[in-house]
């Protein structure tokens, strides 16, 4: 008070303005913009971005950053169709593209996006069964997005993308899981010996029908078959094959 004795009354006066129009004169960021309340009610457009100017006292502003906001959904417990419980957490992407919406038709878009999310993330995740969450994360992804798309659309925000981070499974169900795996490998094993066993005697038996037709190929096979076992390391004896065929010749003139 004794400062503003000391002023002339003029000084005075441009002190006012200048507080006056420095009070009015607002500036805003790229990715801000401005909801302007005149006398309790929104001004058309929202201002910004850059030097704005407002009436002091009969104006409000409200500053909305349209910035793509990243939100993690904590770990919801949730009961599958098939009676599984399980911890699922998932993240979130949106922005706000109406700024006067996310004003006056929602009191705080951060907070009722977020409730809405958990809320979303345990009714759509409890309707599936866990093979099918466990398999078809990028399809239940999508349907996320599109239902908090939908339902955050009156408040001026773009659900851009949904993604469910992280299932953990009971101690129980990841035992039985693993056996089950474990299983499957084992059948798959067996299959792909089976079916090379049977790929093996088919060729096999191809190969013997082709030898039967020429008796010649039949017996190159029979010397072929020596050389290979004199020619193994260590190997003192060999045994010739007696041919079924002259056993038998024998063992008629015996019996005459």
């Amino acid at each position: 008070m004794e400062l503003l004795q000391l002023l002339p009354g003029g000084s005075f006066i441009i002190l006012v303005i200048g507080g006056f129009l420095l009070s009015s004169i607002k500036i805003l960021n790229e990715y801000e913009r401005g909801v302007v309340f005149r006398l309790g009610r929104s001004l058309p457009n929202p201002k910004g971005p850059g030097l704005i100017f407002i009436i002091p006292v009969l104006d409000k502003m409200v500053k909305i950053d349209l910035r793509t906001v990243t939100f993690d959904v904590p770990p919801q417990d949730i009961i599958t169709r098939d009676n599984v419980t399980l911890k699922v957490n998932a993240v979130i992407y949106f922005r706000v593209t109406d700024p006067a919406k996310s004003v006056i038709a929602i009191e705080n878009y951060l907070f009722a996006t977020s409730q809405l999310a958990q809320t979303t993330l345990r009714s759509v995740l409890g309707q599936v069964e866990l093979d099918e969450l466990l398999s078809s994360r990028e399809s239940l992804n999508q349907k996320l997005q599109a239902i908090l798309d939908q339902q955050t659309e009156p408040w001026g925000i773009k659900v851009s993308h949904v993604e469910v981070k992280q299932i953990d499974l009971p101690p129980e169900m990841q035992r039985a899981m693993a056996r089950q795996a474990e299983a499957e490998r084992e059948r798959r094993a067996k299959v792909i010996a089976a079916e090379g066993e049977f790929q093996a005697a088919r060729q096999l038996a191809e190969a013997a029908e082709q030898m039967s037709k020429n008796s010649t190929t039949l017996a190159l096979r029979y010397l072929q078959t020596l050389k290979e076992v004199s020619g193994q390391e260590g190997v003192s004896t060999i045994v010739f094959p007696f041919p079924t065929d002259l056993m038998k010749f024998f063992s008629d003139m015996v019996k005459k």
